[in-house]
C-alpha cells in the first residue's frame, strides 16, 4: 500500500527531475546564445548527476517508510548538489543561490519545521563555507581573480548574511505552514472521522427501529427505507427506492386522500389499512403515520412511520371478546336462576297434565312441540352453564390419540353425518402424550367436529389431525373440513356467544372451545377459504398451567 510519505517523495522525485531537466534546456539555450559565460562540463556533468540520483531515488522508494535516513541522505544530496551548482557558476556572484530554498521547502514539507531547519543550517553551513573559499588563499579553493571580479567583503557579508536569512526564513515560513497544514489536516481527519461515525451511528439507530421508516421526495418517490420496513413489508430496499410510496406500502386511495387532507391541516393522525405480502405471511395489519419532513432549508418531502399491528389487532379482538363473555358470564347464574327453574316447573306440569287430561290429538301435538322446546330451551341453558360456570380441572397425563380416536368412532355413528361424509383421523404412530383435562379436550373435538359436519352439506372429508409441535414442546390438534368456509368478515366474530351460523346449533359450541383453551393458556388458530374449507388449530403448551 502507498503511504502519505512514499507518495509526497515520490512527488519530490518528479520534481528534482523537473528542475534538472529546466536547468539543462536554460543551459543549453544560454551556451548557444553566449557560449563561454560558464564552464560546461561540470554544469552538464551535474544535471546528469541529478538524473542519475532520481533513478537511485526512485529505487529506493519503496524503503522510505522503513529507513527514513534514505530521505535525509536525499535532502543533504540536494543541498550539496545546489552548493555545487553555485560553486561552479561563481559563487558569491551565482545566480543559483536561490535554489538552496528547494531543499528547505521540500525538507519543510516532509519534515515541517524541524527538517525545514536542519536543511537551512546544512545549507547555510555549505554556503558560507563555499564563500570563505573564494575569499581564502587555499590552493585548488580560490577562484582565480582574473577570470571572476569577486565583490568587496563587505558586500559578500551583506549578500551571505541576506542569503542565509533568506534560509531561515523560508525554512520557519514553510515550517511553520506546513505543520498547520498538518494539524488542519488532523483536525479534518477527526471531523470526519467524528461525522462518519455520528451518520453510522444514526444509520445504526434507523435500523434498530422495530417499526418502518420510509422518507419520500416531494413527488412521494421514496428515498430511504430501514430494514424495519423491509421487515414488515418484505420488499429490499434497493427494490424500495425511486419507487411512489404508495404503491411500495400499498396505500388505499382513502387512505393516500386522508393523509394529504392531514398533511394539510398540519396534523398527523394514524391510518390503519391491510397490506398484503408477497412471501406468503398473508394479510397485515399496519398502522401508518405521515408528516412533513422538516429540514433546516424548509420541506424535503414526507415522512412515513408504521408498524405491524396484526398482533396489537388480535389482542384487542380477543380482549373485546373476553369483556363479553365476563357479561355474558355475570348474566349466566341470574338466567339459570330466572328460567331454568320454573322452566323445569313447567315442563313437568305439562307432562303431569299431558298423562292426566283427556286431550285430543292435537292438543297432545301442542304439549309434545311445548316440551320440545323446553328441552331445547333446557339444554341451551345447560350449554351456556357449561360456558360460563368456573370450571373443575382434572389435569392428568393421557395419550391425545384417544380422544380424537373416540371422536372420531362416535361421530361415525351420529346424525351429523350424511352420505358422502367420510371422518379421517391422522395420529403418529407414538404416543402423544398432553397434560389437560380429558373431558374438556373431548369437548373441544367434539364441538369443532360437529361444526366441520355441518358445514359440509354434501360430501366431504372430515380430517382430526393431533401432532407433537418441537419447538414449544406441545400439542397441535387440528379439525378440517371440506366445506363452504366461512367468510372473512365472520372470522372475528368466530368465538363469540350465540354467533352459530347452522340453524341447529345453540351459538356456544365455538365459544366453550375458546374459554377451554384460553383457560390453559393455549392458542387457536382458524384459516378457511370457500374454496378448500375450513382449519382450525389448537396449541396446548406442553404443562398445563391453567389461567385463573
Amino acid at each position: 500500500m502507498v503511504t502519505d510519505l512514499r507518495r509526497t517523495v515520490a512527488w519530490m522525485i518528479a520534481i528534482r527531475a523537473v528542475i534538472g531537466t529546466i536547468l539543462l534546456g536554460s543551459a543549453l539555450v544560454l551556451q548557444i546564445r553566449s557560449p563561454g559565460s560558464f564552464r560546461v562540463d561540470p554544469f552538464f556533468f551535474l544535471i546528469g548527476l541529478i538524473y542519475g540520483l532520481t533513478v537511485v531515488y526512485s529505487l529506493t522508494l519503496r524503503f522510505i517508510d522503513r529507513y527514513r535516513w534514505l530521505l535525509d541522505l536525499q535532502l543533504a544530496g540536494d543541498a550539496l548538489i545546489v552548493s555545487a551548482f553555485i560553486y561552479f557558476t561563481g559563487g558569491i556572484t551565482s545566480y543559483f543561490t536561490s535554489l538552496y530554498v528547494l531543499p528547505v521547502i521540500a525538507a519543510s514539507t516532509i519534515q515541517f519545521r524541524r527538517g525545514g531547519l536542519m536543511v537551512a543550517t546544512l545549507s547555510t553551513i555549505l554556503y558560507v563555507g563555499l564563500v570563505l573559499a573564494q575569499y581564502q588563499t587555499l590552493p585548488g579553493l580560490r577562484t582565480d581573480p582574473s577570470t571572476l571580479a569577486l565583490p568587496p567583503p563587505s558586500v559578500a557579508r551583506y549578500s551571505v548574511a541576506l542569503n542565509v536569512f533568506g534560509f531561515f526564513a523560508v525554512a520557519l515560513l514553510s515550517g511553520s505552514l506546513a505543520d498547520s497544514l498538518r494539524s488542519a489536516g488532523a483536525r479534518l481527519e477527526e471531523a470526519s472521522t467524528e461525522i462518519a461515525d455520528l451518520q453510522a451511528f444514526n444509520q445504526h439507530v434507523i435500523d434498530s427501529l422495530p417499526s418502518g421508516l420510509a422518507t419520500a421526495d416531494p413527488a412521494l418517490r421514496i428515498l430511504t427505507f430501514n430494514r424495519g420496513a423491509e421487515s414488515i413489508t418484505g420488499v429490499a430496499y434497493q427494490t424500495a427506492v425511486g419507487r411512489q410510496v404508495d404503491d411500495v406500502l400499498q396505500l388505499p386511495a382513502p387512505v393516500m386522500q386522508s393523509i394529504q387532507a392531514d398533511l394539510r391541516v398540519k396534523r398527523a393522525l394514524r391510518h390503519e389499512y391491510r397490506y398484503r405480502t408477497g412471501d406468503g405471511r398473508g394479510d397485515l395489519e399496519i398502522g401508518l403515520t405521515a408528516t412533513h419532513l422538516e429540514t433546516p432549508r424548509g420541506r424535503a418531502g414526507l415522512l412515513f412511520t408504521f408498524q405491524d399491528v396484526t398482533n396489537i389487532k388480535k389482542l384487542e379482538r380477543d380482549s373485546a371478546i373476553q369483556q363479553r363473555l365476563a357479561a355474558v358470564g355475570e348474566m349466566a347464574a341470574g338466567i339459570a336462576h330466572e328460567i331454568r327453574n320454573p322452566l323445569a316447573s313447567m315442563s313437568g306440569s305439562i307432562q303431569i297434565l299431558r298423562q292426566e287430561l283427556p286431550l285430543s290429538s292435537e292438543q297432545e301435538q301442542l304439549m309434545d312441540i311445548v316440551l320440545r322446546e323446553s328441552e331445547r330451551l333446557n339444554t341451551t341453558i345447560r350449554s351456556f352453564l357449561a360456558y360460563a360456570r368456573p370450571q373443575r380441572f382434572q389435569i392428568e397425563r393421557f395419550d391425545l390419540r384417544r380422544p380424537l380416536n373416540d371422536a372420531a368412532l362416535l361421530l361415525r355413528n351420529s346424525p351429523e353425518v350424511h352420505e358422502g361424509h367420510e371422518i379421517l383421523v391422522d395420529v403418529p404412530d407414538a404416543e402423544l402424550w398432553c397434560e389437560a383435562d380429558e373431558g374438556q379436550i373431548k369437548q373441544i373435538v367434539w364441538n369443532l367436529a360437529t361444526n366441520g359436519l355441518r358445514a359440509m352439506p354434501g360430501p366431504g372429508r372430515l380430517h382430526l389431525v393431533g401432532a407433537f409441535e418441537p419447538s414449544s414442546g406441545g400439542v397441535v390438534l387440528t379439525v378440517r373440513d371440506e366445506g363452504v368456509g366461512i367468510p372473512a368478515e365472520q372470522l372475528e366474530r368466530l368465538f363469540q356467544p350465540f354467533h352459530g351460523t347452522f340453524a341447529q346449533g345453540s351459538g356456544l359450541g365455538l365459544a366453550i372451545v375458546h374459554r377451554i383453551v384460553t383457560d390453559y393458556n393455549g392458542e387457536i388458530r382458524v384459516s378457511s377459504s370457500a374454496e378448500t374449507g375450513t382449519s382450525v388449530s389448537v396449541r396446548l403448551p406442553a404443562r398445563t398451567a391453567v389461567a385463573s
